[in-house]
């Protein structure tokens, strides 16, 4: 019996292995590029869990024949830095991969930064956060920051082909249905640890090592509506609560969003319902779009099954909030007018207008004659983008402002706003 799990067995060693991060490994790719140069910077790697980004760090130090080490920001200890930083004298330098780098602290961090500035030490940070948040900027800004993207369902199917196949893996041991990769590809939302574990578990318990849907149905935890061979389901299930949280129907929102928790599909309800208060609730409501981005990033935190508080609350909240579509409908509007009549701005709102004289410039020096100048391209001046409502106290100020605004003549003319 083979004690590694499928995914460590299966985890790539060289670049080519590596599937759906292109943009970084492909000839004209960051990572490849620097191989190829046997050039190293310090990085951070960041993306959702399972998209290899471990994975990249290390054939990054293999590659090049450089001494590394592993520590885990949750874990160690300044006196694991101590010894790392000593390693790296010895060998003259060292890569140290840190996973969970967000969470380094501040004293390791002071400790870790003279060594990072001498070159000494190269930081190759993994992290799920956003970096430009949370990563301490002393660090960031030493780092070159590359985003690992999660795999879609064609590469991770591919990927479980194979696993199937593959020596290291199942060693073509056991047929598999289509469906069943299909399934495991579209409910691991881009965590290719995911599908493997799920694969493994299902070569275990399969009979006559067959794969089939009924194993998947018996031994792994997937929602029903996974198993709709159209994927119907799945996306109905998506804008089932879209349209409930716009009707305003809070029990029919709470009833779809029990169904999409069960898949533990936190990505794709983080996505919807961040467009849902965009669209749907927008200027309406800000705070409540607020309030939906801060209990999102609660759910990431805790993760499932306590995510589904922080979700209900969104929720709730957004489908008995007022609505307005205004932002989306003008941004729309405005986004078929610049396809229809892709216009230059006028000459003076270059950042470095030419040909210019001084008074027909924009008056940096006169805030009282901003309101008065024309922003429009002149062959556009009469047309109006702006789709507002009136939906809740907040839009309803701002649209007196615009209306109140709308009145006032622009002119095209600097030359009588700079007198």
């Amino acid at each position: 019996m083979n004690k590694e799990p499928l995914a460590y067995r299966l985890r790539p060693t060289t670049l080519e292995e590596v599937y759906g991060q292109e943009h970084l490994t492909d000839e004209n790719g960051f990572i490849k590029r620097c191989l190829d140069n046997k050039t190293i910077f310090s990085m951070i790697f960041y993306g959702n869990p399972g998209c290899g980004k471990t994975t990249l760090a290390t054939i990054i130090a293999q590659s090049l024949n450089i001494h590394y080490r592993f520590l885990n920001a949750t874990t160690s200890n300044k006196k694991d830095m101590e010894i790392i930083v000593e390693e790296a004298k010895m060998y003259g330098h060292l890569i140290v991969i840190i996973d969970e780098v967000h969470r380094l602290n501040k004293d390791k961090q002071d400790y870790l930064l003279s060594y990072l500035e001498s070159g000494i030490i190269t930081l190759i940070g993994a992290t799920t956060a956003n970096p430009y948040h949370a990563i301490n900027p002393a660090i960031r800004s030493r780092c070159h920051i590359l985003e690992v993207k999660s795999l879609n369902e064609e590469a991770i199917i591919k990927i479980l082909k194979n696993a199937l196949l593959n020596p290291k893996g199942l060693n073509n041991e056991y047929t598999c249905e289509e469906d069943v990769l299909k399934i495991l590809a579209r409910q691991s939302n881009g965590d290719v640890r995911y599908a493997l574990n799920n694969l493994e578990v299902l070569s275990i318990t399969c009979k006559n090592k067959q794969i089939t849907i009924e194993d998947l149905k018996r031994n792994v935890r997937i929602p029903n509506y996974m198993f709709d061979k159209n994927e119907d389901g799945y996306y109905n299930s998506l804008s089932a609560l879209q349209k409930s949280i716009r009707g305003s129907d809070v029990n029919a929102a709470l009833f779809y969003l029990a169904r999409l928790c069960e898949a533990e599909d936190l990505i794709s309800l983080e996505r919807r319902l961040l467009v849902i208060a965009y669209e749907d609730i927008g200027l309406a409501n800000p705070s409540a779009v607020d309030r939906t981005f801060n209990a999102l990033e609660t759910a990431k935190k805790v993760g499932f099954p306590e995510a589904v508080i922080p979700l209900s609350f969104a929720v709730i909240d957004l489908a008995l909030s007022p609505k307005s579509k205004s932002a989306y409908l003008s941004i729309h509007k405005a986004l078929d007018l610049y396809k229809q009549k892709p216009l230059d701005m006028p000459d003076y709102l270059h950042l470095t207008p030419t040909n210019l004289k001084e008074n027909q410039k924009y008056p940096y020096d006169k805030p009282e004659a901003w309101i008065k100048i024309a922003y429009m391209p002149y062959a556009l001046r009469k047309e109006k983008l702006y789709e507002y409502a009136t939906s809740g106290n907040y839009e309803k100020a701002l649209v007196d402002n615009y209306l109140k605004i709308s009145k006032i003549e622009r002119t095209y003319n600097l030359e009588e706003i700079n007198k």
